[in-house]
């Protein structure tokens, strides 16, 4: 019952923080527009490239070193852990900055559009100051801190929000728009690094000396980190490679930049929604995971996967009729952008091998099986590249599109395999086909009904009325078929109210 209260909470947290986020996506739109959007987003894939570098691997890897010495007891060498955690990422990150500043005018020529370099100089004054965050962060995970971990979060996501929009409102001239959002990006690292010491500290936390965890921690992170700076890389590979294709195709260099910022910018935001979900799952459960891993306990492993496989194939499968039938709808009502929508139709599919890659790395990471995720991750990049190299003269931005399909259905299905040779059988194959058949009349009933009251009604209350449609109908559909117990959740809720009530009086 404390596993699901404690993820209850991280998700209201996360779902808070991407509800945010995804607002201030939709505001960014709006006002420095999908080709402005383009430049924040290839300048930040180059940017993301040197915090993987700096502490991708770190946060993960600290959880799961602390997680074995509090399954034996030992809470100095937890305090050792942490402190060769923040040195190994301040050795990376402080040269790093310096490196790039010297270099600042060869590297800039990076960046196939030259407005992307001032914007990243700006995000890489934050390096050294959001990596020690990383990790600070990483030991509230491992210690089962998950309120600090969500909470700061979430601040930091609320004054990058506040500082972006008000910068956005006040600052008219001289300045290009998507700088603004960087120099948001910027102050929310700085306070949350701020917040998460000062809490680390006044909870407990003490640097002791990080010798006999330094070899340990890099032993574990670096393949972590290679697969996440691997990821990094390929992101700012197809920044890139995508305009330059689209150019050699015969799109000029604004629209190669706007089909860009649409499915980056656009689509995999309102993709993402289920990580706000699934995100709160694997942080709850790898701690979990780990300890009964470093205890030997098997059937806890396998039982703790197969929970978490299963809530991702439900929130995954329960989302996708809502894309199929009010993707188009949602596109344009978010960014007015009819070509958003579309995407977000055609590829409602991809949210459940996505889904899946997501919570099964997450799950291979705690069992120890770093070096087998970066072969995964490396074997679907492959597939990725090559639809981004072939495919824009016939598809254009759809080709980011089915890289991204080919890529997940390939992680996920060696992802799956390992992990049911590390755990033994999972039963996850008739969830799957229950979820289907449940889910595919409701998407076809929500479909008839839409085009029905996208005829007679306006367009608000059409979508409206079809959200509401499909809702109920999944309700009724996941009962029916036992894979969401709506009577329990009901007694609880009211079990919970009733003694709220007796205490009150």
């Amino acid at each position: 019952m404390n596993l699901y209260r404690t993820a209850a909470v991280v998700t209201l947290f996360s779902a808070a923080e991407h509800c945010l986020g995804f607002l201030y996506r939709i505001i960014l739109s709006r006002t420095i527009g999908p080709e402005g959007l383009g430049v924040y987003q290839a300048a930040y894939t180059v940017f993301a490239v040197f915090l993987t570098v700096s502490a991708s691997g770190l946060p993960v890897t600290l959880s799961r070193v602390i997680s074995r010495h509090r399954a034996h007891g030992n809470r100095v060498r937890e305090q050792s852990a942490v402190s060769g955690a923040v040195l190994i990422t301040l050795v990376f990150s402080l040269p790093i900055t310096l490196a790039l500043f010297l270099l600042r005018k060869p590297f800039s020529a990076v960046f196939a559009d030259p407005r992307c370099a001032d914007l990243f100089y700006i995000l890489i004054a934050g390096l050294a100051c959001t990596s020690v965050y990383s990790v600070i962060r990483g030991s509230f995970w491992g210690n089962k801190r998950f309120f600090a971990y969500s909470f700061i979060e979430l601040v930091e996501e609320m004054i990058r929000i506040g500082v972006g929009v008000a910068l956005l409102l006040t600052v008219t001239a001289g300045v290009y728009g998507a700088n603004l959002a960087a120099v948001a990006v910027l102050v929310s690292y700085f306070c949350s690094f701020a917040i998460a010491l000062v809490w680390f500290f006044l909870t407990g936390g003490k640097f002791r000396s990080p010798r006999g965890e330094l070899r340990p921690l890099l032993a574990s992170a670096l393949p972590v980190t290679a697969m996440r700076t691997s990821s990094s890389l390929l992101s700012s590979l197809i920044s890139v490679l995508f305009p330059l294709r689209m150019q050699a195709a015969g799109a000029t260099a604004a629209h190669a930049m706007s089909e860009y910022g649409v499915v980056y910018g656009m689509v995999m935001p309102v993709m993402a929604i289920p990580c706000a979900f699934i995100g709160s799952i694997a942080l709850v459960l790898v701690p979990e995971l780990s300890e009964a891993f470093y205890r030997g306990k098997r059937e806890q492993v396998t039982a703790l996967t197969e929970r978490a496989l299963n809530a991702t194939m439900l929130i995954a499968c329960a989302l996708i009729p809502f894309y199929l039938v009010c993707g188009k709808d949602v596109g344009i009502l978010l960014y007015s952008n009819a070509d958003s929508g579309q995407m977000l139709s055609a590829c409602a599919f991809l949210l459940l091998p996505m889904s899946l890659t997501m919570i099964a790395s997450s799950l291979l990471n705690s069992l120890g099986c770093e070096k087998h995720t970066l072969g995964i991750f490396l074997a679907g990049s492959v597939a990725m590249l090559l639809c981004t190299f072939f495919l824009p003269s016939l598809l254009g931005g759809g080709a980011l599109l089915v890289g991204m399909a080919c890529d997940a259905c390939i992680t996920t299905l060696l992802s799956l395999l390992l992990l049911r040779k590390k755990t033994g059988k999972l039963r996850a194959g008739g969830t799957l086909l229950r979820l289907f058949a449940a889910l595919l009349p409701v998407t076809v009933l929500g479909a008839l009904l839409h085009g029905v009251f996208i005829r007679w009604l306006g367009f608000l209350p059409a979508l409206t009325l079809t959200v509401l449609s499909l809702l109920a109908g999944e309700a009724a559909m996941l009962s029916a078929f036992r894979l969401l117990d709506l009577k329990a959740l009901f007694r609880r809720f009211f079990a919970k109210n009733r003694k709220k009530i007796a205490v009150q009086s």
